[in-house]
């Protein structure tokens, strides 16, 4: 009897394993034959669910930004007040922290030849950026998102610099006070 695929499943699959090679190896440093290789299946497997490098990075650049992991998507964020979605937004951040070294490695690699016009227009970074601030949003309000995120992503920065010390209960505690000095936080 025939093996029966779940070829969407399988996409899936795929593209979660990719995404932890892109980060363990960077971007320009590998190739889909290299990619099979570390994925242990042969490389025309591999183009018949992505026929190129970038449409793999892309598929992978998706699925880190979809949010899934950090269940996101099951917040009751309407019925949730200001500290609530605070709070929520501090403990995404948290999980992001988990990869955000390789993350911030893997978005260096990629972005390093482009000139600031090329990743200002890059098809990947407006989806990364619009998914990040699509998310910031639904929990500051709109008129705070940009700002918001900027902010997390400096302590993600600040955090990976030094070594953890940075407290994200002493910025979840100034966020809530940001935002209940602003008249713009519901979305």
């Amino acid at each position: 009897m025939p093996k029966i695929v779940d070829h969407d499943k399988y996409k899936k699959t795929l593209t979660d394993k990719t995404t932890k090679i892109f980060r363990k190896h960077g971007y320009s440093g590998l190739g889909m034959r290299k990619i099979a290789q570390e994925l242990g299946i042969s490389k025309s497997a591999l183009y018949h669910y992505f026929p190129s490098k970038e449409a793999l990075f892309s598929a992978c650049t998706k699925s880190v930004t979809s949010f899934e992991n950090q269940d996101f998507h099951d917040l009751p964020i309407k019925k949730m007040n200001q500290q609530k979605r605070i709070s929520a937004l501090i403990s995404i951040f948290k999980k992001i922290e988990t990869e955000f070294k390789g993350e911030l490695s893997l978005l260096i690699d990629y972005l390093r030849p482009l000139t600031p016009s090329q990743i200002s227009t890059d098809k990947n970074m407006q989806f990364a950026n619009q998914q990040y601030l699509t998310m910031v949003s639904a929990l500051v309000g709109k008129p705070n998102a940009q700002f918001v995120l900027c902010l997390m992503y400096g302590v993600l920065l600040q955090r990976l610099f030094d070594g953890g010390k940075s407290s994200f209960q002493d910025i979840e505690e100034k966020l809530i006070s940001f935002t209940e000095m602003r008249h713009d936080f519901e979305t």
